[in-house]
């Protein structure tokens, strides 16, 4: 379903575009969120938990900018999985001011064991897809995510 916008035809295909980009990026998500509701996560939690799997312990800042999300929200969610054993904040031996998170043994163990099942389901997600339609829509979704970065660069040259 596209939209029923009686506007130019360029204001019509960009709201067909926005439309059907929302629309599959929710469905994606809410099918990825209900596999790991299974796991007792929100997708913030599995990020949390995949970023600091990754890239090893963070301060809860550099977590909420990989996983675009507010400082509240990811003070939230570090409460949540500290709740459960899976991280734990500890000081940060550089800057005794700083905090930052880490996985426990049991977070890590955690993890590593769901990640290969959750990225199947991501895997499983994308199966219609060929190869070049999966580098073409990572291309043209990096294209659109990029924008806000040059438009940020402007204005704080302005």
């Amino acid at each position: 379903m596209g939209t029923h916008y009686q506007g130019s035809e360029e204001d019509k295909r960009v709201l067909n575009a926005f439309i059907k980009l929302m629309r599959a990026s929710e469905s994606i998500n809410n099918r990825l969120n209900r596999h790991l509701l299974k796991h007792n996560l929100t997708i913030s939690q599995f990020g949390t938990l995949e970023v600091l799997h990754h890239l090893g312990p963070l301060n809860q800042r550099t977590i909420g900018e990989k996983l675009l999300k507010s400082g509240g929200n990811v003070t939230m969610v570090i409460d949540n999985l500290e709740k459960n054993g899976l991280v734990k904040r500890k000081r940060d031996p550089n800057d005794r001011r700083a905090t930052l998170v880490h996985l426990t043994p049991k977070g890590e163990k955690f993890i590593r064991d769901l990640f290969p099942v959750h990225l199947a389901k991501i895997r499983e997600e994308f199966e219609l897809l060929t190869s070049q339609e999966k580098d073409e829509l990572a291309r043209i979704c990096k294209k659109l995510g990029l924008r806000e970065v040059s438009e940020q660069g402007a204005e704080d040259s302005r």
